[in-house]
């Protein structure tokens, strides 16, 4: 068993959601069929993806998290970013990736539909592990080590698949060194999907196949949003009595896991898939819509004027009333905001454009590339007399730029383009 204190910066977040009310016009309009074009997700993929990249940035100048790259001084404003950032950017992805599961199974059938996110997910995940990983603790062990120089070769087979002696004082976070980083995302998409076609076989198997497409039923209602926050903050909370945030344990020995975040993520997974089979992404209102965007924002916004109240106590374990009340406020900037962003997209951002066509296939090269890129523009502004902020500002704008320069440069690559 290995156990880790946040190997890839991820901070704190989730939820997960709905909304309610009164049908408007737009409540009537059916989602687009499975061979349609679902514009307001592909557009707000790409900002979540950008996100993804920005957070990153932000991890040496400003959250207490451990990353690739240290020292320096860091910004108070960053710091309460990422929190934030983290309280709903990851859910949201579950949430958006559920909901285009079962169009998938539906028009392939299960065995087609896991073939193909085996050849999706497993590439990258082993070529990250074997590969990118390896590189990026390399520099780190050089770095901010007191062990010595030691060749790549040496530290490869020595220190990140283990097979030497652990020095002591070891300074970890974990040993081995070896670690999927970022990719926990990909592995657990690849476990859901796998959970998924299992109990889509079950429910074949008992008589009660699931219907094909969706069935437009109203959204729920502020009284069960309630209810799910406090839900899945009870369970986040519960988690957190065992691990607190930014431990990260091997699920079956293999599955990189924050427990922390489990049931948030899990939630959010799951509402994605009714969400689909019960049309919620069109049914929602709104107005609801938008008063839950603009609560998400009050909450957030509270957050950041309070200084981080919680940033000093959201990673604490054990039966601590602080760490309940942390759970709520992440679960419901989360929900929140997560029913906002959706309905806002839908709203103003669910047409076709030559960007979107462009950079949105991209997204999935995006994330698994976007961490390599990042730190090394992080080595490269070390020495820059600079503050935090302007230095997360170079290496946010660059590594967004140039994390889809270089997906757009492998999409074009026969060979790589099958592998990431």
């Amino acid at each position: 068993m290995w156990t880790v204190n946040n190997p890839i910066g991820q901070s704190a977040g989730s939820g997960g959601d709905a909304g309610a009310p009164p049908p408007d016009a737009r409540a009537s309009r059916p989602e687009p069929s499975g061979t349609g074009r679902l514009y307001h997700l592909d557009n707000l993929r790409l900002l979540l993806i950008v996100l993804v990249v920005v957070h990153h940035a932000s991890q040496p100048y400003g959250p207490a998290d451990w990353w690739y790259v240290e020292g320096g001084d860091r910004s108070a404003f960053l710091s309460v970013f990422a929190t934030v950032s983290g309280a709903f950017r990851m859910s949201l992805f579950f949430l958006v990736s559920a909901f285009l599961l079962p169009p998938a199974y539906d028009r392939k059938g299960g065995a087609r539909f896991l073939g193909e996110r085996f050849r999706r997910f497993v590439p990258p995940i082993l070529i990250g592990f074997f590969v990118l990983t390896p590189v990026l603790m390399y520099a780190y062990y050089l770095n901010f080590r007191d062990y010595g120089a030691i060749g790549f070769g040496a530290y490869y087979t020595d220190v990140y698949l283990g097979m030497g002696d652990e020095p002591a004082g070891w300074s970890g976070p974990i040993w081995p060194d070896r670690q999927f980083a970022h990719l926990w995302f990909l592995q657990h998409l690849l476990g859901y999907a796998l959970l998924y076609a299992a109990w889509r076989w079950l429910t074949a198997r008992r008589g009660r196949p699931s219907a094909p497409g969706h069935r437009l039923r109203p959204a729920p209602g502020t009284l069960a949003i309630v209810l799910f926050v406090l839900a899945v903050s009870a369970a986040t909370f519960l988690l957190r009595v065992a691990y607190p945030v930014d431990q990260w344990v091997p699920m079956l020995e293999f599955i990189q896991t924050e427990p922390a975040d489990l049931a948030q993520y899990a939630a959010f997974f799951v509402v994605g898939l009714a969400a689909y089979r019960r049309g919620w992404l069109s049914t929602f209102s709104a107005r609801a819509g938008y008063a839950w965007l603009a609560a998400g924002v009050v909450l957030a916004g509270v957050h950041f004027l309070g200084g981080g109240w919680f940033d000093d106590v959201y990673a604490m374990g054990g039966w601590d009333p602080r760490s309940l009340l942390w759970s709520t406020v992440e679960t419901a900037i989360c929900t929140a905001l997560s029913i906002g962003l959706l309905v806002a997209f839908r709203e103003w951002a669910d047409r076709p454009s030559r960007l979107v066509r462009a950079l949105a296939p991209a997204t999935f090269t995006v994330y698994v590339l976007h961490v390599p890129v990042v730190v090394a523009l992080q080595y490269a502004m070390a020495g820059a007399a600079a503050g935090p902020l302007v230095k997360f500002g170079v290496v946010a704008t660059a590594g967004v730029l140039l994390s889809f320069a270089l997906a757009w440069g492998v999409r074009r690559t026969p060979v790589l383009r099958g592998l990431l």
